[in-house]
Protein backbone atom coordinates (compact mmCIF):
# COMPACT_ATOMS: atom_id res chain seq x y z
CA UNK A 1 0.00 0.00 0.00
CA UNK A 2 1.28 3.47 -0.99
CA UNK A 3 2.40 5.50 1.98
CA UNK A 4 2.09 9.58 2.81
CA UNK A 5 5.13 10.14 0.53
CA UNK A 6 2.87 9.17 -2.51
CA UNK A 7 0.14 10.97 -1.65
CA UNK A 8 0.47 13.88 -3.96
CA UNK A 9 -0.81 16.38 -2.06
CA UNK A 10 0.57 16.11 0.64
CA UNK A 11 3.76 17.45 2.46
CA UNK A 12 3.32 16.73 6.54
CA UNK A 13 1.08 16.42 9.20
CA UNK A 14 -0.60 19.18 10.90
CA UNK A 15 -0.83 19.60 14.22
CA UNK A 16 -4.25 18.75 15.82
CA UNK A 17 -4.75 21.93 17.66
CA UNK A 18 -5.71 24.17 14.77
CA UNK A 19 -8.66 25.79 14.41
CA UNK A 20 -11.82 24.02 13.20
CA UNK A 21 -10.50 20.87 14.64
CA UNK A 22 -12.82 20.42 18.01
CA UNK A 23 -15.26 17.56 18.14
CA UNK A 24 -14.67 16.38 14.70
CA UNK A 25 -11.85 13.60 15.39
CA UNK A 26 -12.83 10.20 15.75
CA UNK A 27 -9.74 7.73 15.09
CA UNK A 28 -10.35 7.47 11.50
CA UNK A 29 -7.43 6.79 9.31
CA UNK A 30 -9.02 7.87 6.17
CA UNK A 31 -5.77 7.49 4.16
CA UNK A 32 -6.11 3.35 4.98
CA UNK A 33 -9.91 3.92 4.31
CA UNK A 34 -9.77 4.93 0.89
CA UNK A 35 -7.38 2.39 -0.46
CA UNK A 36 -8.81 -0.26 0.90
CA UNK A 37 -9.95 -2.65 -2.20
CA UNK A 38 -12.89 -3.66 -0.11
CA UNK A 39 -14.16 -0.28 0.50
CA UNK A 40 -13.49 0.54 -3.01
CA UNK A 41 -15.98 -2.20 -4.17
CA UNK A 42 -18.60 -1.11 -1.56
CA UNK A 43 -17.80 2.07 -0.08
CA UNK A 44 -21.74 2.57 1.75
CA UNK A 45 -21.57 1.10 4.50
CA UNK A 46 -18.43 2.61 5.96
CA UNK A 47 -19.64 6.11 4.40
CA UNK A 48 -22.91 6.07 6.15
CA UNK A 49 -21.42 4.76 9.27
CA UNK A 50 -19.02 7.72 9.34
CA UNK A 51 -21.97 10.14 7.98
CA UNK A 52 -23.50 9.37 11.15
CA UNK A 53 -20.59 9.92 13.68
CA UNK A 54 -20.51 13.36 12.12
CA UNK A 55 -21.10 15.37 8.62
CA UNK A 56 -17.59 16.64 8.68
CA UNK A 57 -14.62 14.99 9.67
CA UNK A 58 -10.86 16.54 10.21
CA UNK A 59 -7.49 14.35 9.69
CA UNK A 60 -4.95 15.59 11.56
CA UNK A 61 -2.29 14.05 9.32
CA UNK A 62 -2.71 16.06 6.36
CA UNK A 63 -4.88 19.37 7.91
CA UNK A 64 -7.71 18.06 5.53
CA UNK A 65 -11.45 18.38 6.74
CA UNK A 66 -13.86 15.40 4.59
CA UNK A 67 -17.19 16.28 4.22
CA UNK A 68 -19.93 13.41 3.94
CA UNK A 69 -23.46 15.75 4.66
CA UNK A 70 -25.01 17.12 1.96
CA UNK A 71 -26.05 20.18 3.45
CA UNK A 72 -22.47 20.68 4.33
CA UNK A 73 -21.42 19.86 0.88
CA UNK A 74 -23.68 22.29 -0.27
CA UNK A 75 -22.77 25.25 1.67
CA UNK A 76 -18.85 24.86 0.62
CA UNK A 77 -19.80 23.84 -3.34
CA UNK A 78 -21.45 27.13 -3.70
CA UNK A 79 -19.18 29.07 -1.75
CA UNK A 80 -16.90 31.79 -3.09
CA UNK A 81 -14.99 31.57 -0.10
CA UNK A 82 -13.44 28.28 -1.35
CA UNK A 83 -12.03 27.45 -4.70
CA UNK A 84 -10.39 24.84 -6.76
CA UNK A 85 -6.79 26.10 -7.06
CA UNK A 86 -4.98 23.59 -4.99
CA UNK A 87 -2.03 25.89 -4.63
CA UNK A 88 -4.11 28.29 -1.92
CA UNK A 89 -3.89 25.05 0.28
CA UNK A 90 -0.71 25.69 2.99
CA UNK A 91 0.09 21.42 1.88
CA UNK A 92 -0.28 21.37 -1.33
CA UNK A 93 1.95 20.47 -4.37
CA UNK A 94 3.09 24.04 -4.76
CA UNK A 95 4.43 24.58 -0.97
CA UNK A 96 8.11 24.83 -0.83
CA UNK A 97 8.81 22.30 1.28
CA UNK A 98 7.41 20.37 -1.12
CA UNK A 99 8.93 21.36 -4.09
CA UNK A 100 12.23 20.23 -2.35
CA UNK A 101 11.04 16.65 -1.76
CA UNK A 102 8.95 15.64 -4.76
CA UNK A 103 10.23 17.88 -7.54
CA UNK A 104 8.75 15.26 -10.12
CA UNK A 105 5.32 15.62 -8.61
CA UNK A 106 5.89 19.81 -8.51
CA UNK A 107 6.60 19.87 -12.64
CA UNK A 108 3.77 17.28 -13.11
CA UNK A 109 0.68 19.54 -11.89
CA UNK A 110 2.96 23.08 -12.09
CA UNK A 111 2.19 22.29 -16.32
CA UNK A 112 -1.19 21.06 -15.45
CA UNK A 113 -2.36 23.83 -13.20
CA UNK A 114 -3.28 26.40 -16.08
CA UNK A 115 -6.86 25.33 -16.98
CA UNK A 116 -10.30 26.43 -15.45
CA UNK A 117 -10.77 23.28 -13.40
CA UNK A 118 -7.68 24.29 -11.58
CA UNK A 119 -8.51 27.91 -11.52
CA UNK A 120 -10.09 30.46 -9.16
CA UNK A 121 -11.91 33.97 -9.84
CA UNK A 122 -11.25 35.64 -12.16
CA UNK A 123 -9.52 33.23 -14.45
CA UNK A 124 -11.48 30.74 -13.66
CA UNK A 125 -15.11 32.73 -15.35
CA UNK A 126 -12.57 33.92 -18.34
CA UNK A 127 -11.77 30.40 -19.44
CA UNK A 128 -14.90 28.52 -18.67
CA UNK A 129 -16.73 31.36 -20.82
CA UNK A 130 -14.98 30.21 -23.56
CA UNK A 131 -16.99 26.88 -23.76
CA UNK A 132 -19.69 27.40 -21.53
CA UNK A 133 -22.46 28.36 -23.58
CA UNK A 134 -21.71 25.63 -25.79
CA UNK A 135 -22.45 22.97 -23.43
CA UNK A 136 -25.47 24.26 -22.41
CA UNK A 137 -28.52 21.72 -22.85
CA UNK A 138 -29.77 23.76 -26.05
CA UNK A 139 -26.79 23.96 -27.51
CA UNK A 140 -25.79 20.23 -26.91
CA UNK A 141 -29.21 19.19 -28.97
CA UNK A 142 -26.87 20.25 -32.22
CA UNK A 143 -24.94 16.84 -31.68
CA UNK A 144 -27.93 14.57 -30.91
CA UNK A 145 -27.69 12.92 -34.42
CA UNK A 146 -23.85 12.29 -33.96
CA UNK A 147 -24.60 10.57 -30.72
CA UNK A 148 -27.37 8.49 -31.93
CA UNK A 149 -24.90 7.48 -35.03
CA UNK A 150 -22.34 6.32 -32.74
CA UNK A 151 -24.16 4.72 -30.36
CA UNK A 152 -25.88 2.68 -33.48
CA UNK A 153 -22.11 1.76 -34.43
CA UNK A 154 -21.46 0.18 -31.31
CA UNK A 155 -24.60 -1.63 -30.96
CA UNK A 156 -24.48 -2.93 -34.41
CA UNK A 157 -20.89 -4.48 -33.71
CA UNK A 158 -22.44 -6.15 -29.92
CA UNK A 159 -23.05 -10.06 -30.04
CA UNK A 160 -26.17 -11.49 -29.04
CA UNK A 161 -26.79 -14.90 -27.41
CA UNK A 162 -23.29 -14.88 -26.25
CA UNK A 163 -21.63 -12.78 -22.86
CA UNK A 164 -19.70 -9.94 -23.91
CA UNK A 165 -18.04 -7.40 -21.62
CA UNK A 166 -20.01 -4.11 -21.60
CA UNK A 167 -17.44 -1.70 -20.91
CA UNK A 168 -14.49 -2.67 -23.53
CA UNK A 169 -17.24 -3.00 -26.36
CA UNK A 170 -19.40 -0.14 -25.62
CA UNK A 171 -19.66 2.12 -22.62
CA UNK A 172 -15.90 2.85 -22.88
CA UNK A 173 -16.02 3.48 -26.53
CA UNK A 174 -19.12 5.80 -26.54
CA UNK A 175 -17.78 8.77 -24.60
CA UNK A 176 -14.63 8.62 -25.92
CA UNK A 177 -15.91 8.93 -29.62
CA UNK A 178 -18.07 11.33 -29.20
CA UNK A 179 -15.24 13.51 -27.49
CA UNK A 180 -13.12 13.12 -30.29
CA UNK A 181 -15.84 14.45 -33.06
CA UNK A 182 -16.67 17.58 -30.50
CA UNK A 183 -13.00 18.38 -30.96
CA UNK A 184 -12.70 17.34 -35.22
CA UNK A 185 -10.03 14.74 -34.21
CA UNK A 186 -10.01 11.90 -36.67
CA UNK A 187 -10.45 7.97 -35.62
CA UNK A 188 -7.38 6.84 -36.45
CA UNK A 189 -6.40 8.73 -33.31
CA UNK A 190 -9.23 6.76 -30.97
CA UNK A 191 -7.01 4.91 -29.38
CA UNK A 192 -3.71 6.94 -28.51
CA UNK A 193 -6.01 10.05 -27.27
CA UNK A 194 -7.47 7.07 -25.13
CA UNK A 195 -4.31 5.94 -23.51
CA UNK A 196 -3.47 9.67 -23.01
CA UNK A 197 -6.71 10.02 -21.42
CA UNK A 198 -6.11 7.01 -18.79
CA UNK A 199 -2.77 7.98 -17.79
CA UNK A 200 -3.21 11.59 -17.37
CA UNK A 201 -6.95 10.53 -15.31
CA UNK A 202 -3.80 9.57 -12.47
CA UNK A 203 -3.45 13.46 -11.80
CA UNK A 204 -6.86 13.62 -9.83
CA UNK A 205 -6.35 10.62 -7.77
CA UNK A 206 -5.62 10.92 -3.80
CA UNK A 207 -2.85 9.18 -3.82
CA UNK A 208 -0.31 8.43 -7.05
CA UNK A 209 2.15 5.94 -7.11
CA UNK A 210 5.67 7.39 -8.86
CA UNK A 211 5.18 5.07 -11.98
CA UNK A 212 1.94 6.73 -12.27
CA UNK A 213 3.09 9.92 -11.98
CA UNK A 214 5.93 9.43 -14.88
CA UNK A 215 3.22 8.09 -17.12
CA UNK A 216 1.02 11.18 -16.13
CA UNK A 217 3.68 13.26 -17.34
CA UNK A 218 4.65 11.30 -20.25
CA UNK A 219 1.24 11.79 -21.34
CA UNK A 220 0.83 15.06 -20.51
CA UNK A 221 3.21 16.83 -22.65
CA UNK A 222 2.36 14.26 -25.59
CA UNK A 223 -1.40 15.15 -25.22
CA UNK A 224 -0.65 18.88 -25.33
CA UNK A 225 1.89 18.51 -28.31
CA UNK A 226 -0.55 16.31 -30.19
CA UNK A 227 -3.52 19.25 -29.36
CA UNK A 228 -1.07 21.72 -30.81
CA UNK A 229 -0.56 20.53 -33.63
CA UNK A 230 -4.15 19.69 -34.03
CA UNK A 231 -5.38 23.62 -33.54
CA UNK A 232 -2.79 24.77 -35.97
CA UNK A 233 -4.17 22.00 -38.82
CA UNK A 234 -7.85 23.45 -37.60
CA UNK A 235 -6.76 26.76 -38.17
CA UNK A 236 -7.16 26.91 -41.93
CA UNK A 237 -10.73 25.66 -41.62
CA UNK A 238 -12.06 25.94 -38.16
CA UNK A 239 -15.73 25.39 -38.25
CA UNK A 240 -18.14 26.22 -35.96
CA UNK A 241 -17.54 23.95 -33.43
CA UNK A 242 -15.27 23.44 -30.39
CA UNK A 243 -11.80 23.73 -32.02
CA UNK A 244 -13.43 26.93 -33.66
CA UNK A 245 -13.68 28.43 -29.68
CA UNK A 246 -10.35 27.74 -28.70
CA UNK A 247 -8.59 29.07 -31.66
CA UNK A 248 -10.60 32.30 -31.18
CA UNK A 249 -10.03 32.28 -27.57
CA UNK A 250 -6.54 32.36 -28.35
CA UNK A 251 -6.10 34.29 -31.48
CA UNK A 252 -8.16 37.29 -29.43
CA UNK A 253 -6.09 36.94 -26.11
CA UNK A 254 -8.85 35.29 -24.06
CA UNK A 255 -6.52 32.49 -23.11
CA UNK A 256 -2.87 31.96 -23.35
CA UNK A 257 -1.13 28.84 -25.06
CA UNK A 258 -1.01 26.91 -21.98
CA UNK A 259 -4.15 27.88 -20.62
CA UNK A 260 -5.31 26.99 -24.75
CA UNK A 261 -3.86 23.34 -24.45
CA UNK A 262 -4.63 22.51 -20.97
CA UNK A 263 -8.48 23.31 -21.14
CA UNK A 264 -8.77 21.63 -24.66
CA UNK A 265 -6.97 18.75 -23.75
CA UNK A 266 -9.24 18.42 -19.98
CA UNK A 267 -12.28 18.49 -22.35
CA UNK A 268 -11.48 16.01 -24.29
CA UNK A 269 -10.63 14.07 -21.44
CA UNK A 270 -13.93 14.67 -19.87
CA UNK A 271 -15.42 11.15 -21.83
CA UNK A 272 -14.64 9.45 -18.49
CA UNK A 273 -17.40 11.06 -16.61
CA UNK A 274 -19.63 9.59 -19.18
CA UNK A 275 -18.22 6.25 -19.36
CA UNK A 276 -18.65 5.95 -15.69
CA UNK A 277 -22.51 6.40 -15.85
CA UNK A 278 -22.58 4.31 -18.15
CA UNK A 279 -21.35 1.17 -16.70
CA UNK A 280 -22.24 2.11 -12.97
CA UNK A 281 -26.20 2.80 -14.38
CA UNK A 282 -26.68 -0.54 -16.61
CA UNK A 283 -25.11 -2.37 -13.29
CA UNK A 284 -27.89 -0.45 -11.31
CA UNK A 285 -30.33 -1.50 -13.64
CA UNK A 286 -29.91 -5.31 -14.21
CA UNK A 287 -29.26 -5.05 -9.83
CA UNK A 288 -33.04 -3.70 -9.79
CA UNK A 289 -35.07 -5.72 -12.01
CA UNK A 290 -38.09 -4.52 -11.08
CA UNK A 291 -36.98 -0.98 -11.75
CA UNK A 292 -35.31 -2.03 -15.03
CA UNK A 293 -39.14 -3.39 -15.78
CA UNK A 294 -40.37 -0.03 -14.81
CA UNK A 295 -37.88 1.77 -17.24
CA UNK A 296 -38.84 -0.18 -19.85
CA UNK A 297 -42.57 -0.04 -19.63
CA UNK A 298 -42.17 3.89 -19.24
CA UNK A 299 -39.40 5.44 -21.40
CA UNK A 300 -40.88 8.96 -19.76
CA UNK A 301 -38.68 7.97 -16.70
CA UNK A 302 -35.38 8.08 -18.80
CA UNK A 303 -34.32 11.73 -17.38
CA UNK A 304 -35.06 10.48 -13.81
CA UNK A 305 -33.55 7.47 -14.46
CA UNK A 306 -30.46 8.78 -15.34
CA UNK A 307 -30.53 11.06 -12.27
CA UNK A 308 -30.74 8.05 -10.18
CA UNK A 309 -27.69 6.10 -11.63
CA UNK A 310 -25.72 9.68 -10.82
CA UNK A 311 -26.98 9.58 -7.23
CA UNK A 312 -27.00 6.29 -6.10
CA UNK A 313 -24.06 5.39 -7.87
CA UNK A 314 -21.76 8.33 -8.84
CA UNK A 315 -18.42 8.26 -10.75
CA UNK A 316 -16.75 10.65 -9.24
CA UNK A 317 -15.66 9.37 -5.47
CA UNK A 318 -14.33 13.45 -4.14
CA UNK A 319 -14.32 16.61 -4.62
CA UNK A 320 -12.13 18.93 -3.11
CA UNK A 321 -11.95 22.48 -2.66
CA UNK A 322 -9.18 24.73 -1.39
CA UNK A 323 -10.37 27.25 1.57
CA UNK A 324 -9.21 30.90 0.03
CA UNK A 325 -10.78 33.02 3.35
CA UNK A 326 -12.02 31.49 6.80
CA UNK A 327 -15.01 29.66 6.18
CA UNK A 328 -17.97 28.26 8.60
CA UNK A 329 -19.67 25.79 7.11
CA UNK A 330 -22.39 25.12 9.93
CA UNK A 331 -20.64 24.32 13.20
CA UNK A 332 -17.27 23.70 12.08
CA UNK A 333 -14.63 26.40 10.68
CA UNK A 334 -12.43 26.38 7.74
CA UNK A 335 -9.02 28.24 7.92
CA UNK A 336 -8.08 29.91 5.43
CA UNK A 337 -5.11 27.27 3.70
CA UNK A 338 -7.13 24.34 4.69
CA UNK A 339 -8.66 21.54 2.07
CA UNK A 340 -11.68 20.39 1.85
CA UNK A 341 -12.71 16.93 0.28
CA UNK A 342 -16.35 16.04 -0.46
CA UNK A 343 -16.98 12.42 -0.05
CA UNK A 344 -19.62 11.65 -2.83
CA UNK A 345 -20.88 8.56 -1.95
CA UNK A 346 -21.69 9.77 1.47
CA UNK A 347 -23.64 12.76 0.67
CA UNK A 348 -25.51 11.44 -2.61
CA UNK A 349 -26.62 8.91 0.17
CA UNK A 350 -27.29 11.27 2.89
CA UNK A 351 -30.50 10.39 4.31
CA UNK A 352 -31.49 13.98 5.45
CA UNK A 353 -31.67 14.92 1.54
CA UNK A 354 -32.85 11.42 -0.20
CA UNK A 355 -35.59 9.37 1.82
CA UNK A 356 -34.32 5.67 1.42
CA UNK A 357 -31.64 6.62 0.25
CA UNK A 358 -29.71 2.65 -0.38
CA UNK A 359 -33.06 2.38 -2.39
CA UNK A 360 -32.65 2.42 -6.47
CA UNK A 361 -35.64 4.34 -7.39
CA UNK A 362 -35.78 5.18 -11.47
CA UNK A 363 -38.97 7.59 -10.57
CA UNK A 364 -37.25 9.31 -7.65
CA UNK A 365 -38.10 13.17 -7.48
CA UNK A 366 -36.89 15.25 -6.39
CA UNK A 367 -33.55 14.16 -6.66
CA UNK A 368 -31.03 17.05 -6.15
CA UNK A 369 -27.89 14.99 -5.60
CA UNK A 370 -24.55 17.53 -5.73
CA UNK A 371 -22.97 14.29 -8.49
CA UNK A 372 -21.26 17.18 -10.46
CA UNK A 373 -20.12 19.70 -7.69
CA UNK A 374 -22.35 22.97 -7.36
CA UNK A 375 -21.50 27.02 -7.75
CA UNK A 376 -19.16 27.77 -10.17
CA UNK A 377 -17.16 24.55 -10.77
CA UNK A 378 -20.13 22.49 -11.54
CA UNK A 379 -18.89 20.20 -14.27
CA UNK A 380 -19.38 21.75 -17.55
CA UNK A 381 -19.94 18.51 -19.50
CA UNK A 382 -23.01 17.39 -17.49
CA UNK A 383 -25.76 18.19 -20.38
CA UNK A 384 -23.40 15.61 -22.27
CA UNK A 385 -23.50 13.43 -19.83
CA UNK A 386 -26.74 13.14 -19.48
CA UNK A 387 -27.72 13.27 -23.10
CA UNK A 388 -25.24 10.50 -23.52
CA UNK A 389 -26.75 8.73 -21.47
CA UNK A 390 -30.41 8.69 -22.05
CA UNK A 391 -29.79 8.14 -25.62
CA UNK A 392 -27.64 4.98 -24.98
CA UNK A 393 -30.23 3.46 -22.66
CA UNK A 394 -33.23 4.08 -25.02
CA UNK A 395 -31.34 2.65 -27.49
CA UNK A 396 -30.37 -0.41 -26.23
CA UNK A 397 -33.68 -1.02 -24.31
CA UNK A 398 -35.43 -0.04 -28.02
CA UNK A 399 -32.99 -3.11 -29.61
CA UNK A 400 -32.05 -5.90 -26.87
CA UNK A 401 -35.95 -6.99 -25.19
CA UNK A 402 -33.43 -8.97 -22.81
CA UNK A 403 -30.46 -7.64 -20.88
CA UNK A 404 -28.65 -9.95 -18.12
CA UNK A 405 -25.18 -10.33 -16.33
CA UNK A 406 -23.60 -12.60 -17.67
CA UNK A 407 -20.80 -13.08 -14.59
CA UNK A 408 -19.78 -10.73 -12.05
CA UNK A 409 -18.70 -6.73 -12.16
CA UNK A 410 -15.35 -5.98 -11.43
CA UNK A 411 -14.94 -2.42 -9.69
CA UNK A 412 -11.94 -0.09 -9.99
CA UNK A 413 -9.97 -0.98 -6.84
CA UNK A 414 -7.09 1.16 -7.94
CA UNK A 415 -7.80 4.60 -7.60
CA UNK A 416 -9.59 6.62 -4.95
CA UNK A 417 -11.01 9.38 -6.54
CA UNK A 418 -13.61 7.54 -9.43
CA UNK A 419 -15.67 4.91 -9.16
CA UNK A 420 -16.33 3.04 -12.22
CA UNK A 421 -15.87 -0.43 -13.68
CA UNK A 422 -12.89 -2.74 -15.35
CA UNK A 423 -15.44 -5.22 -16.68
CA UNK A 424 -19.61 -5.45 -16.78
CA UNK A 425 -20.35 -9.23 -18.41
CA UNK A 426 -23.49 -9.18 -20.24
CA UNK A 427 -25.69 -11.25 -22.22
CA UNK A 428 -27.91 -9.80 -25.00
CA UNK A 429 -31.13 -11.21 -26.31
CA UNK A 430 -33.75 -10.14 -29.50
CA UNK A 431 -36.43 -12.48 -27.53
Amino acid sequence: MPNHQEIVDVSKGVPSGEAGTTNLQFGIDFWTLLTDPEYLRNPYPQLNRIRELAPIHFDPSTGIYFVLGYKEFGLMARSRELGRDIRVWTHSWNSEENRRRDPETYALFHEFQPQMINANPPDHRRMRGVFEKAFRPQNMARYFPMIEAECKKLLDALPVDEPFDFMTRFANLLPHRISLNLFDIPQSMDEQVAQWIAALSWIGNIIMTPEQKHEAQVAQKEFKAFVKEHLAACSANPGDGFMSMALAAFSEGVMDEEENLNNVAMLISGSRTTLTLLGNGMLCLLRNPDQFAKLRANRDLMKTAVEEMLRYEPGSSIIPRAVVTDFQCCDTLFPAGSLAIGLVGAISRDPAAFPDPDVFDVAREPNLHLVFGGGPHICIGKALARMTAQVAFTMLMDRFPTIELAGEADWWVDRSDQRGLNSLPLRLRTH
